[in-house]
């Protein structure tokens, strides 16, 4: 019995080293381990299993960041910690729906996880802005941002794909189209 709930179960110590190690199996187990009781949670208060879903991803990815930003603790058990910031994720999605938020039926201990929620919120705002900035940029800038930064073309596969005559000046286009960027971004 408890060595079946240890294989489908990690320790948090197994979690939070598998996750620093870029381990897929441990986020897959993360998923499995936890899931049933944040799915409990939004199923007992207004929400269905897509809800449960999209806010477990939610919590996994606040946790993923905060391990990765190392600035974790493992001061109460992971399984405490992901609840409070699913149940924290899914109360200000009730709020904004305006659904009942009080009579919340809660079965775990809670941690106080604003800061790490509103810090994941923030960063999502931060990724729409710049998302908005990169359509408003246009053409060659967008591709030529998205290849540098997000798909690591190096500067001489750039130069030869928008066909400048040497690196330099493809640098010196990527730089222009970096202030643009800045620009818009502080603008949207």
């Amino acid at each position: 019995m408890s060595n079946k709930l240890s294989s489908s179960v990690p320790t948090d110590r197994e979690v939070v080293l598998g996750i620093l190690n870029n381990s897929e199996e441990a986020l897959n187990k993360l998923y499995t381990g936890y899931f049933p009781m944040v799915l409990q949670f939004i199923l007992n208060n207004n929400g269905n299993e897509d809800d449960a879903k999209d806010v477990y991803q939610e919590g996994i990815i606040v946790l993923y960041n905060k391990i990765k930003g190392g600035d974790f603790e493992l001061s109460s058990k992971l399984k405490t910690y992901i609840y409070s910031v699913c149940r924290r994720i899914w109360l200000k999605k009730l709020t904004q729906q305006r659904k009942k938020t009080n009579n919340i039926a809660d079965f775990e201990d809670v941690l106080v996880v604003d800061e790490d929620v509103e810090h994941h919120e923030e960063k999502d705002r931060q990724f729409d802005k710049m998302q908005s900035a990169l359509l408003l940029l246009g053409e060659p800038c967008k591709t030529i941002i998205q290849d540098f930064y997000i798909n690591n073309l190096s500067m001489q596969d750039i130069c030869e794909k928008f066909g400048y005559t040497n690196t330099d000046n493809a640098k010196t286009q990527k730089y222009k189209c970096l202030q643009r960027l800045k620009k818009l971004f502080f603008q949207v």
